[in-house]
């Protein structure tokens, strides 16, 4: 009798109280569902189609929620005009920064945009010059026998033409899908400002509309993950946003300064990369190194001074204020979540990998602080560390 009752003690400490074992059947519960959610993915498929359809315009909505709520809080509280009244406002004086744009702005951006276009097989062929001189100079020479490794610049040359050729095609094969998601964008523009208004105008309702399908007993815990979930996105939408356009403008400056050709757009360009944290600035580079290139080597050095300025001012004073220490990841955490989302979503991963993650990793704190809790398996350490203190 005595037996019976030992192999249950023994049971539940060798297994129910070890952290590895209940680890482990976690990983097992869980590849269990994946496998069977793979093995029926028609069910998912208009799901799927549903998603595809409205996660452009309500992603677009919310980008603009974030930006445009503090105004609308802040015009009603001040103003104490109706919420639905200062939207209107709000969407007026928008589409007459617009209009002003349209007409002052894209002009100037639309004949640089041309002109750059127009020049760049000019600027192609006079890099392939540079290049072809610089490989039968002299020192290039030298450095090959000292290197003691040989270049074939016809080889070469006939590698970058087939990559080219082979660019050029895949781009004129893509040109269907262009249509289509360019048709798929100017649905989602022509929809989002119906979309934001509600959202302006109901977004607070949102939580608690949530709450109702949530027990009881989880509701406080709930709401706080949704509170930190929102302070996060938001804090980085905002300011991600608003550090762009310092340094489009910032850029813009010091290109004019400098003379640098097609300033605006190459400012432009930067700006919108700038959204994706370390990797934008690098790709933003590139056309402005170009043109800097092809115009003088004066020009290049002047380029690159003003951009190490700009990214001096950007990383010490710009960010530090506007964007602080709101998410706590660390740098590269913040480099390995983008290229792991650039390589299983694309593009539309690299912009929404950092909030992606910020959400991911208050939810699973929350859920780990839950399990903690309510597990007991880490209760003895917990212990332990309050008799040390007391001791």
């Amino acid at each position: 009798m005595e037996r019976l009752q030992v192999w249950p003690e023994r049971f539940k400490k060798f297994f129910l109280n070890n952290k590895f074992v209940v680890s482990l059947l976690i990983i097992l519960l869980v590849g269990i569902n994946i496998l069977v959610f793979s093995r029926v993915p028609f069910i998912f498929k208009p799901l799927s189609v549903l998603l595809h359809t409205v996660a452009a315009p309500l992603l677009l909505s919310g980008i603009a929620y974030y930006l445009l709520n503090p105004l609308v809080d802040r015009l009603e509280k001040r103003s104490k005009v109706k919420r639905a009244y200062g939207i209107v406002i709000l969407y007026l004086i928008i589409a007459g920064i617009i209009t002003l744009i349209l007409l002052t702005v894209i002009p100037i951006l639309r004949t640089q945009l041309i002109g750059l276009i127009d020049n760049f097989p000019k600027y192609s062929d006079q890099i392939q010059q540079e290049f072809i001189d610089l490989t039968g100079s002299e020192l290039f020479g030298r450095i090959q026998e000292n290197v003691g490794v040989g270049t074939d610049v016809g080889d070469l040359t006939s590698k970058v033409t087939t990559w080219a050729t082979t660019f050029l095609n895949n781009a004129v094969n893509g040109v269907g899908n262009f249509v289509g998601a360019l048709t798929e964008i100017i649905l989602a523009v022509v929809t989002t400002p119906f979309i934001l208004f509600y959202l302006l105008r109901d977004g607070k309702r949102l939580p608690d509309y949530l709450m109702r399908f949530i027990p009881n007993s989880l509701q406080p815990q709930s709401r706080m993950v949704m509170k930190e979930m929102n302070s996060q996105v938001a804090s980085y939408i905002r300011g991600q946003i608003i550090v762009s356009c310092c340094i489009g403008a910032l850029l813009y400056i010091g290109y004019l300064i400098i003379g640098l050709e097609y300033s605006l757009v190459l400012a432009i360009v930067a700006a919108c990369t700038a959204v994706v944290p370390y990797l934008g600035p690098a790709i933003a580079i590139t056309p402005a190194l170009i043109v800097a290139l092809v115009t003088s080597p004066f020009m290049l050095l002047k380029m690159v001074f003003v951009w190490t300025a700009v990214q001096l001012i950007e990383g010490k004073f710009i960010s530090p204020q506007i964007m602080g220490k709101s998410l706590k990841i660390h740098p590269i955490t913040i480099i390995f979540v983008i290229i792991f989302a650039g390589k299983m979503f694309g593009v539309l991963g690299i912009i929404l990998a950092v909030p992606g993650y910020a959400v991911f990793k208050v939810i699973v704190t929350h859920l780990f602080q839950w399990f903690r809790f309510r597990s007991g398996l880490y209760q003895e350490i917990e212990e332990d560390k309050e008799n040390s203190t007391k001791g």
